[in-house]
C-alpha cells in the first residue's frame, strides 16, 4: 500500500479556493496528488517513490498532478500577455480558434524568449515523468493552451462534449502524455476540465463520434458516457497555482464553462513517446535556439524563424483538428 502522506487526491469543494485547495482525501473519483519537497523542486527530480506515484497514477487512472512546482511570478507575466491575447482572439467572433463553443479558446502562448520560462516549458519533473513513462527523450511537437472566457449574455457558460483527444487509429499502449500547466487555480467555478479517470484504457473509436478533421470529432457517445458514469463518475478537481497536470492523450475529457469574471489560461503541451513517429514541429522565435539547444532531456524539432514572424503568426494557428496527432500511418493495435 502506497503511503496515505504521499498519495493524496484532489477534491472539489464549493468553499474559498484557499480552503478548498487543501482540502483532499483518498477518494477513487478524483486524480492524485503529489507534493513534492523543496529539495526536489530544487533539484528538478522527484524522489523514486513519488515518481512511482506518478507512474502508478498514469497507468491506473490516466493522469496525475504535481504541486506547486512552477514559479507564480513567471505564470503571472505569461498570464498577463495571454489574456491581452484572449482577447483579440475572442472579438474576432466566428473566425475565434475556438472549440466546441465560442468561450472555450485554443490559444498558443508567444513562442519568444521574453515569455519563455524553461520551468514552464521544459519544466525536468514533468519531463521526468513523461521520459519515464513513454521512454527516454520523449517528443515534444505541440505547444498550445486551452483559455476560458467569462460569459455574456451572448455566450453564457457552455461545457464541451466529453471527448477524446485520440480521435484516430491509434496503439493501445501509452504512446503520448499532455501537460497541463493552469496560469491560475483552476476551480470548477472558472472552468476546471471535467475528467473521467480510466478512461484511457477504452481505446475503441467505435466509442466515438465525428470523423477527425470535424470541429467536433472524437465525442464519446450517451451510452457509453453513461456506462462508464456507473462505474466511475467524472470529477472536476481544484488545481492549485504552480500545478502539473500530466495525462494520457486517450483519457475522456471536457472543457467546462467558466462562470467567474476573470479569463482562465490552461497551457497544454505534449510529450510523445521517442518511437512514435509524429511528424510536427514547433515554431519557435529564433531568440529561442540557446535555450532549446541546452536541453538534453527532450527531442525538440523545431522550425525556426525570426520574432516578427512569430508575432505575425502565432495568432493566426491551425486549432483543434487542424493538428494531426496521428503517425501517418496504421500503426497501431
Amino acid at each position: 500500500m502506497l503511503p496515505a502522506f504521499n498519495l493524496m487526491r484532489l477534491r472539489w469543494a464549493p468553499a474559498r479556493v484557499a480552503r478548498a485547495a487543501r482540502s483532499i482525501g483518498t477518494s477513487q473519483f478524483y486524480p492524485s496528488a503529489i507534493n513534492p519537497s523543496q529539495a526536489e523542486v530544487n533539484s528538478g527530480q522527484l524522489t523514486a517513490q513519488n515518481l512511482e506515484i506518478a507512474i502508478r497514477s498514469l497507468f491506473h487512472d490516466g493522469l496525475v498532478v504535481v504541486t506547486d512546482v512552477v514559479p507564480h511570478e513567471s505564470l503571472d507575466q505569461l498570464n498577463k500577455k495571454m489574456i491581452d491575447d484572449a482577447q483579440k482572439l475572442y472579438f474576432r467572433k466566428e473566425n475565434s480558434p475556438f472549440n466546441y463553443n465560442p468561450n472555450n479558446l485554443q490559444q498558443d502562448p508567444p513562442p519568444m524568449k521574453k515569455y519563455f520560462d524553461p520551468q514552464i516549458f521544459l519544466n525536468p519533473i514533468a519531463t521526468q515523468i513523461t521520459s519515464t513513462a513513454l521512454g527516454p527523450r520523449p517528443k515534444w511537437t505541440f505547444c498550445s493552451g486551452n483559455t476560458a472566457m467569462p460569459p455574456t449574455a451572448e455566450n453564457p457558460p457552455t461545457s464541451q462534449p466529453v471527448h477524446s483527444d485520440a480521435d484516430f487509429a491509434h496503439p493501445n499502449h501509452p504512446f503520448a502524455h499532455v501537460i497541463n500547466i493552469p496560469l491560475i487555480t483552476m476551480t470548477p467555478e472558472n472552468g476546471s476540465t471535467q475528467i473521467w479517470l480510466g478512461t484511457h484504457k477504452d481505446t475503441n473509436l467505435l466509442m466515438q463520434e465525428g470523423q477527425h478533421g470535424e470541429r467536433a470529432s472524437g465525442r464519446i457517445i450517451f451510452e457509453e458516457l453513461e456506462k462508464r458514469r456507473a462505474i466511475r463518475p467524472p470529477c472536476q478537481p481544484i488545481v492549485p497555482k504552480g500545478s502539473i497536470v500530466i495525462r494520457d492523450l486517450r483519457l475522456w475529457h471536457a472543457g467546462m464553462g467558466n462562470r467567474t469574471d476573470q479569463v482562465r489560461v490552461m497551457l497544454a503541451m505534449i510529450h510523445f513517446a521517442p518511437w512514435y513517429r509524429n511528424p510536427m514541429k514547433l515554431q519557435l522565435a529564433d531568440d529561442l535556439k540557446g535555450t532549446i539547444e541546452q536541453e538534453k532531456l527532450l527531442e525538440i524539432p523545431v522550425q525556426w524563424t525570426s520574432e516578427d514572424v512569430v508575432l505575425d503568426q502565432y495568432l493566426n494557428r491551425g486549432f483543434g483538428n487542424a493538428y494531426d496527432f496521428s503517425q501517418g500511418e496504421s500503426a497501431h493495435g
